[in-house]
């Protein structure tokens, strides 16, 4: 069989804002507003205002997350477009974060995205995060 190929469509440089804590019990929940750039082959602007990250973390578990956020800006033919991004992940046992994300689009020629196997990743950056976005067998 041939190797899986993938491609980086997307890399959105989040910026935190603010972090809102709730200790509970059985486990602490997590909100953490977040701005932004993102860029990539097909797409580059900025996260709309009032992205979040949503995490729930049970006490001695490792955290899921679901952000949610919008993106505005160009597509890869200069058109303006705006696309939602779902994005739910958890940290696997190497301690990468990664995440099923789901998009959808306005844009005509981004279309494809929201039909597409989609993965990802988030690492750490000086200022936040960087969430990376690959679409598989691409």
């Amino acid at each position: 069989m041939g190797e899986e190929k993938r491609e980086e469509i997307l890399r959105v440089l989040v910026k935190l804002e603010e972090t809102m804590v709730v200790e509970g019990c059985a486990q602490d929940a997590i909100m953490i507003a977040f701005s932004g750039e993102a860029e990539g082959p097909y797409f580059h602007g900025r996260v709309l205002p009032h992205g979040v990250d949503t995490q729930k973390r049970p006490k001695g578990e490792k955290a899921r997350l679901s952000a949610r956020y919008m993106l505005e800006g160009e597509d890869d033919r200069g058109e303006k477009c705006r696309m939602f991004i779902e994005n739910n992940g958890m940290e696997d046992a190497d301690g990468v974060l990664r995440t099923r994300p789901m998009i959808l689009t306005d844009s005509a020629s981004l279309a494809w995205m929201e039909q597409a196997a989609l993965t990802g990743t988030v690492e750490g950056a000086d200022d936040g995060v960087v969430i990376r976005i690959y679409a598989e067998d691409r």
